[in-house]
């Protein structure tokens, strides 16, 4: 593609050059929080907005210091004053607006520049490849808010690292490295920050070189397989979520965030079976 084109305002933002799209979540302030504004946004820019006749390849990162510090807090708060079937729904459409990334018609790479936390990395992890800072922050932290993890990060991340790294991460919220994360594989390569972008755009100008049929004929065989019983997936996490929407254990967790402590769990009569 010659010259440069895109959306340049807005929660998601977006380039084109040279074969490559670069698609930004652009909320830096808020270290690019996954909200429904900035995933239907997304949603309009993969539909309608980017030429797929002249990109190849895509992109996805992050304005500022983060590539995705997960949730929005006031999202969170709104789900635990909301019903269990209503939040059920809520979440497997919430779910969607992000991982719909996965039917682009063309390869995706995150360029993960900053923190991916939560919902953040599964949104990365919703990606064909992805470069990573190796200072970066890489975590599955819902338990840690007192919530069941989404977004495909019970799907995605045993597949990516094997079943035991997986539940580490999934059970503890522990929080790696992009260096730890490319050897676990969770990763494609590991950069220096400033390199990140530019690492990701030419790893996506190379897939862009090839053959057009043939590469998207390829990711789309990739995601198929890769995609087995990822939706019935994303309705167990959806619904397990709503549970926990329900308890107090949330509530104390987004608190104990919010004011910069630990949080204190109770063991509550109705999880004792």
């Amino acid at each position: 593609m010659s010259g440069a084109a895109g959306k340049k305002e807005g929660l998601v933002t977006y380039k084109a050059e040279g074969g490559v799209g670069i698609i930004t979540l652009n909320a830096p302030a808020k270290l690019n929080a996954l909200t429904a504004a900035m995933g239907d946004e997304l949603g309009v820019l993969l539909a309608g907005g980017i030429d797929y006749d002249q990109v190849g390849a895509l992109v996805v990162t992050g304005a500022g210091k983060a590539f995705s510090a997960g949730g929005d807090f006031d999202f969170l708060n709104a789900r635990a004053a909301d019903t269990g079937m209503r939040n059920s729904v809520i979440m497997r459409g919430f779910y969607q607006r992000f991982l719909r990334i996965r039917e682009a018609p063309v390869p995706v790479i995150a360029a993960i520049n900053g923190p991916a936390i939560g919902a953040g990395l599964c949104f990365a992890m919703g990606a064909d490849m992805r470069i990573a800072s190796k200072t970066a922050k890489l975590g599955i932290t819902f338990v840690g808010l007192g919530l069941h993890p989404g977004m495909g990060a019970t799907y995605f991340l045993p597949r990516l690292v094997g079943p035991q790294l997986a539940a580490r991460m999934c059970l503890t919220g522990e929080v790696v490295t992009g260096e730890q994360a490319a050897d676990m594989g969770l990763v494609l390569q590991a950069v220096e920050e400033a390199e990140v972008l530019p690492t990701a755009v030419a790893l996506a100008a190379k897939v862009a070189a090839q053959a057009p049929v043939a590469v998207r004929s390829c990711v789309r065989s990739l995601r198929m397989a890769a995609d087995e019983g990822l939706d019935r997936a994303l309705w167990r996490e959806a619904d397990a979520q709503s549970y926990c929407y329900a308890g107090a254990d949330l509530k104390e967790g987004v608190a104990a965030v919010a004011g910069k402590r630990k949080a204190v769990w109770r063991q509550h009569e109705h999880y004792r079976v």
